[in-house]
């Protein structure tokens, strides 16, 4: 049985990869040892200033101020010491009228990774159902 579900999960993963990329937010993926394992294109074209896709693969540590560092770590000790601790806010952006969160990633309870959530809090600008060429 378990051998089907991962099979099906593999089978599902196209969807939840096209889920994270089409999003207009920068989603930053990170393992347990800080490093930038993937960066949806957003993120890539958000952070073109610190290097974009070339910071896949580096840590997220060397991103930051020592202050930053450490609650990062905190953040990720908070989340391991129990399955339900899953979301923290961790600043607004008011140039960018948005929250950023740091959320954990879990395979069957266990820890293993996070990712960083912008979430902007301006109005749509787009016009309801508006399909051009459609």
């Amino acid at each position: 049985m378990k051998k089907e579900m991962l099979e099906k999960f593999q089978e599902y993963g196209n969807f939840f990869k096209s889920i994270v990329d089409q999003d207009r937010c920068p989603i930053v993926i990170c393992n347990l040892q800080h490093e930038v394992i993937y960066m949806n294109p957003a993120a890539i074209e958000n952070y073109a200033g610190r290097g974009g896709e070339k910071l896949i693969g580096s840590s997220l540590l060397d991103c930051h101020n020592s202050e930053s560092v450490e609650k990062i770590k905190r953040v990720t000790e908070w989340f391991a010491s129990d399955e339900s601790h899953n979301i923290v806010y961790t600043f607004h952006n008011e140039r960018q009228n948005k929250d950023v969160y740091m959320v954990a990633l879990r395979d069957g309870g266990r820890l293993i990774g996070y990712y960083e959530k912008h979430e902007y809090r301006s109005p749509e600008t787009m016009k309801r159902y508006d399909m051009p060429d459609a």
